[in-house]
Formats: C-alpha cells, sequence, structure tokens
C-alpha cells in the first residue's frame, strides 16, 4: 500500500528482489520506498511484506503542533521488517509502518532518508482488503508502539 499522501506520486508494485532506498517524495510531505534506479515512483508494498535493510534502521522523531520535537530520533538494532498499517480507522493519518522481530513498529514516513533495503517476500495470498487482516492486531496494539505516530489511542 502507499500511505494517504501519495497519492500525487507515481506508484507501482513491489516485487520480491526490489532494491529500494527511503526516499522524501518531492511533491508530497510523506517519505516512503522508491526504487534505486526509479527515485520519483513509490514503491507500494502489501502487508505482509518482508524486508531485508543493508543496515540498522534509523528513523527521526516527530513534530507536534508547536513545532516541538516530541519523539526521539533513534536506531532500530535490527535489519529485517515486515511492512504493516496501523491506525487504518483514521483517515487522515499515516498508515504504513514497519513492524521488526522486537516488535517495535516504526512509521514508515519516519525513516530517515537514502536507507536501502530489499524486498525478501511478498504476502503468499494478496487479502481483499489488505487492511482488514491487520486490523484487529493494529487497533488492539493501538499507537503506543508507534515511533512517531502523531496521536495516541
Amino acid at each position: 500500500m502507499c500511505d494517504y499522501s501519495l497519492h500525487g506520486v507515481a506508484t507501482r508494485p513491489a516485487k520480491v528482489g526490489d532494491k529500494l532506498k527511503t526516499v522524501q517524495f518531492g511533491n508530497s510531505i510523506t517519505r516512503g520506498f522508491a526504487a534505486i534506479d526509479e527515485p520519483n515512483v513509490a514503491v507500494c508494498l502489501l502487508p505482509g511484506s518482508e524486508l531485508a535493510f543493508d543496515n540498522e534502521v534509523e528513523f527521526e522523531g516527530g513534530l507536534n503542533l508547536l513545532l516541538v520535537n516530541w519523539s526521539d530520533s533513534g536506531k532500530v538494532d535490527e535489519t529485517l521488517a515486515r511492512f504493516r498499517q496501523v491506525n487504518v480507522n483514521k483517515p487522515h493519518v499515516h498508515h504504513d509502518a514497519l513492524e521488526f522481530p522486537s516488535g517495535k513498529i516504526v512509521l514508515l514516513t519516519r525513516l530517515r532518508e537514502g536507507q536501502t533495503a530489499t524486498v525478501l517476500q511478498l504476502p503468499a495470498c494478496p487479502q481483499k482488503d489488505a487492511r482488514d487482516g491487520l486490523r484487529d492486531t493494529t487497533e488492539q496494539r493501538g499507537v503506543e508502539n508507534v515511533e512517531g505516530a502523531m496521536q495516541p489511542v
């Protein structure tokens, strides 16, 4: 999936083996993945897609309405992640996130630019509505574990 604020950006679905890079798209407030050889095309992942990063993942904190840094930047000492969506019942917040084996969840838009990853696998059976399979998990979990989430549950 590609987050709500990427509707004005060219997109394509992810493929196994894609080499991706985190980018800030020129006409969007959102960061996301682009193929290394297509920096202006957002690569959309299905929930459950697995990625291997070349290095430990770094992320930036978020800003609140007063433009005060409320969430520290940091690093996840892991290189494997699974793409997820969070807060799917809130239409105007970022949904795209990565979940790491430790259980830590980081919004995709908070990843530092320039990090590279490879798509290891896509979900075995894409769901009719990709959000349905995660709704109960993410709503129960809320956003207290999500780095960079703007609105607590």
